[in-house]
């Protein structure tokens, strides 16, 4: 028990001064990255708004199931099916805060071919889709012309001082965004330190993982499998440590963060059944691709994926402990607040509070999600208060709405009202 608890804080302690540092650069792109420039590039059926949806998407902090309500609102703006494909491929497989995390203990060959195979799958998937969709004409779509703050709820025209976008992008990072990932975070973590204690080495090597049928192996387990971009670094890391090839490697963080059972399930619903093959079908076989290139890369220049992380076992400065203490207490609270929830207080709390109509919304699984509902139905007439409470799965709205008009703006970014 004290090896496999050496071999989890290992890991922890490799991958938790990154994040600290990744996860402010992620509260800098929330403030300054608004979704309003995004939208003015991806409006037309093209190869170019398909391009710089997947450009615009790569850095951007949004894991699989988050990355939906986020595209789309961009679909509701009229954003083509193609861009908008395109964003949810590149999106989710690699953010500001998991590039420097992959840096950090996977090394630069690692770190730049992440992001680049992320932007060349999404505009593939994105160019496919324009193909196939180029004789259908798009649903008439919702503009939403109202202004919409990505600072604040407030929903008339303002501008923010530099020290409200300060806060707005603290709050963002290490409450919001790291409440998303701060429980996958620690099973990843923890699914690594099992796998270096209880997997033999070289286990891989001697059982197909150093070709293609590693990386189906990694196919298998990723399409399921609900693991954002940052958590499923350390396992990729303790799967190389087993003899698995470097390809075969990236092939689980590509495919492990991209799909999983509720994103393809909201993807079906939202874009329809043909999209959610090409987007299942394009990530799985580029991801094979991009391993067989990775693996030749690594060959060809005879590097070694953990030399970072092997080169820095066991050592530690001041300045990587002081950052490892800080997002301790960052995911300690985090933590807190998801524990909190999971044993209902908060569910509690607001149905004390709100004498008001609930609604069971299925689809939601994380806080992007419930700042997207919240959002859709706070904008309608007649409505004066909205919680939405992500556990439970209900929101409670206060006001003159009718049903009919709530389940339309659910649904219209990707979720469902379940008449109970």
């Amino acid at each position: 028990m004290i090896t496999l608890l050496h071999e989890v804080f290992v890991t922890y302690r490799a991958i938790a001064p990154y994040l600290m540092f990744g996860l402010a650069i992620a509260g800098i792109l929330h403030v300054f990255f608004k979704k309003d420039f995004i939208i003015r590039h991806l409006g037309k059926n093209n190869f170019w708004s398909v391009l710089k949806a997947s450009l615009l998407g790569v850095p951007l902090p949004l894991c699989s199931c988050g990355v939906i309500p986020t595209a789309m609102y961009l679909r509701r703006k009229k954003a083509s099916r193609g861009a908008t494909l395109s964003f949810l491929i590149s999106t989710p497989q690699t953010g500001i805060d998991s590039i420097i995390a992959t840096y950090g203990m996977l090394g630069p060959i690692f770190a730049l071919f992440r992001p680049l195979a992320a932007f060349i799958t999404g505009i593939v998937g994105g160019s496919v889709a324009n193909f196939i969709y180029r004789k259908e004409l798009d649903p008439e779509q919702d503009m939403d012309k109202g202004f919409h703050c990505d600072t604040c709820t407030v929903s008339v025209p303002h501008v923010h001082s530099f020290r409200d976008k300060v806060k707005s992008g603290f709050i963002y990072a290490y409450r919001d965004f790291l409440d998303d990932i701060s429980l996958q975070l620690l099973i990843g973590i923890f699914i690594a330190g099992m796998i270096s204690f209880f997997i033999p080495d070289d286990f891989f090597s001697e059982y197909g993982g150093q070709g293609l049928t590693g990386m189906f192996y990694m196919i298998l387990l990723g399409l399921p499998l609900y693991v954002c971009a940052t958590a499923s670094i350390p396992i990729a890391v303790s799967l190389l440590m087993k003899g698995i090839s470097p390809g075969a490697a990236f092939v689980f963080l590509v495919v492990g963060p991209a799909t999983n059972a509720a994103a393809i399930a909201l993807i079906s619903n939202s874009l329809g059944k043909k999209a959610t093959v090409i987007y299942l079908l394009v990530i799985s076989v580029f991801a094979i691709l991009s391993g067989l290139l990775l693996n030749l890369i690594f060959s060809a220049s005879g590097s070694r994926p953990l030399h970072n992380m092997l080169h820095d076992h066991g050592s530690s400065t001041i300045l990587s402990n002081i950052l490892m203490v800080m997002f301790s207490g960052a995911l300690f609270l985090s933590l807190f607040r998801k524990f909190r929830v999971i044993l209902g207080k908060r569910s509690k709390e607001s149905i004390m509070e709100h004498k008001t109509r609930k609604f069971k919304i299925e689809g939601m699984t994380c806080n992007h999600c419930v700042m997207t509902v919240t959002r859709v139905i706070k904008e309608l007439p007649g409505v004066e208060k909205v919680t939405v409470d992500l556990e439970s799965g209900y929101a409670f709205v206060t006001g003159d709405v009718s049903t009919d008009l709530i389940r339309k703006s659910v649904e219209g970014v990707g979720y469902k009202l379940v008449n109970e």
